[in-house]
């Protein structure tokens, strides 16, 4: 059913790769997703990608600090060098301070500009540089939201399953990948929509957020990426994993001990292609919407 969507979407997906190095020098990556949506390099992905960004700009400024502090007991006269190095050894850290910070967007030397954000949506857009565009056909276009119908068959598209294991290079203060994330593979999973998640107004006032409820869960990797039907209209872009609860359990246990196991139903969330419009034609940011 969705071997040509599948096709097409392949076109418009990309895979975004974030890279973190920590105080205590361990580097960790994750896996994203983005939608490219028009010739100018313009994407749309999940809010969620950038906070660690945010988590290494708050950390930026302890760290700072924290260096501060070093030098002003290393020039401190009064201090003996043994003194100096027991007061310095004594100064709080975190391990967990991100010391620096990047993302791979699908090719080396590729950036993100001019970056707007809906943090309470999960919903981020920016423009990739340097891009060369692709054909016309190779940008998607997003569902009318005036008629969704239930039980219509989706697919949700990333790069799960992958473990990325990068380097960092101190001589120039950067990260280096392997060869294998210069080939990450799509994922495909499918499942229906099931109804339409609201969740209020946005802090501003401008926008209602809404989302686009999957039988299917989406996956580590898939953040970001498109939920499309057989058409290859994207519907969604993927944004978390929800649980429901079924309303049934297990009786496990054992020596006489007794235990319930409540069971649960992964359903996938996705912003919903009506608060994607409306943001992207706030800023102004050129997109297909299907009839």
């Amino acid at each position: 059913m969705f071997a040509r969507a599948f096709r097409l979407a392949v076109r418009f997906t990309r895979p975004v790769v974030i890279l973190r190095r920590r105080f205590d020098g361990t580097i960790e990556c994750g896996c994203g997703a983005c939608v490219v949506i028009n010739d100018e390099g313009w994407v749309v992905t999940a809010d969620h990608l950038f906070r660690s960004h945010d988590d290494s700009i708050r950390d930026a400024t302890q760290i700072s600090d924290h260096y501060s502090r070093i030098a002003e007991i290393q020039g401190d006269p009064r201090l003996s060098p043994e003194a100096r190095r027991k007061k310095i050894f004594r100064l709080p850290t975190d391990p967990r301070w991100i010391t620096h910070h990047s993302f791979w967007w699908g090719d080396d030397g590729v950036r993100i500009r001019d970056v707007l954000r809906l943090p309470e949506a999960d919903l981020a857009v920016g423009r990739l540089e340097p891009f060369a565009p692709c054909p016309p056909d190779a940008y998607p276009a997003f569902k009318n939201p005036a008629s969704l119908a239930v039980g219509t068959s989706l697919c949700k598209l990333g790069y799960p399953f992958h473990e990325i294991t990068a380097t960092f290079r101190a001589d120039d203060n950067a990260f280096q990948l392997p060869p294998a994330a210069l080939s990450l593979t799509h994922f495909p999973m499918e499942g229906i929509y099931t109804r339409t998640l609201s969740a209020g107004r946005s802090r501003d006032g401008l926008y209602d957020i809404k989302f686009v409820e999957t039988s299917s869960p989406g996956l580590t990797g898939q953040s970001g990426g498109p939920i499309f039907d057989a058409a290859g209209t994207v519907w969604a872009v993927q944004s978390r994993t929800d649980f429901r609860p079924f309303g049934c359990c297990t009786r496990t246990g054992s020596e006489g001990k007794r235990a319930t196991e409540k069971h649960f139903l992964n359903v996938g969330v996705g912003v919903h292609p009506e608060l994607i419009a409306a943001f992207l034609s706030a800023n102004r940011i050129r997109f297909s919407l299907a009839e």
